[in-house]
C-alpha cells in the first residue's frame, strides 16, 4: 500500500497515512479539525552509468512523415574511372668517363 502525506492548511501538521489507491483521501485534521490537502513529492530518479544523452530516446517518425527520397542520379553508386598508368621508362644511366 502506498504512503500518502497530508498537511493541515490551518495548523501545518504533517500526517503520513498508509492508504490504498482506491481509498478516499482524508479531509479533516485529527489535531485541530482543519482541512487537509495531499502533499506531492517529485519522483526520485537516479541515472547511473556513463553516457546518458538526449539521442538515447529519439522521437519516432509520425505515420504521415515520409522519408526523403534522393533523385535517381544521386542514389546510384558512382564508379570511378582509373587513369591508365603508362609504364615508366628507365632513363639510361649516364656513363662517367
Amino acid at each position: 500500500m502506498p504512503t500518502y502525506e497530508y498537511v493541515c492548511t490551518d495548523c501545518g501538521q504533517h500526517v503520513d497515512v498508509f492508504q490504498g489507491i482506491s481509498d478516499e483521501s482524508l479531509d479533516t485534521c485529527g489535531v485541530c479539525g482543519g482541512a487537509l490537502r495531499k502533499v506531492f513529492h517529485p519522483a526520485g530518479i537516479l541515472f547511473k552509468g556513463s553516457g546518458f544523452y538526449t539521442t538515447d530516446n529519439r522521437k519516432k517518425a509520425k505515420p504521415d512523415d515520409k522519408p526523403e527520397k534522393k533523385p535517381a542520379a544521386e542514389s546510384k553508386p558512382k564508379t570511378e574511372k582509373k587513369a591508365e598508368s603508362k609504364p615508366k621508362k628507365d632513363k639510361p644511366k649516364e656513363k662517367s668517363a
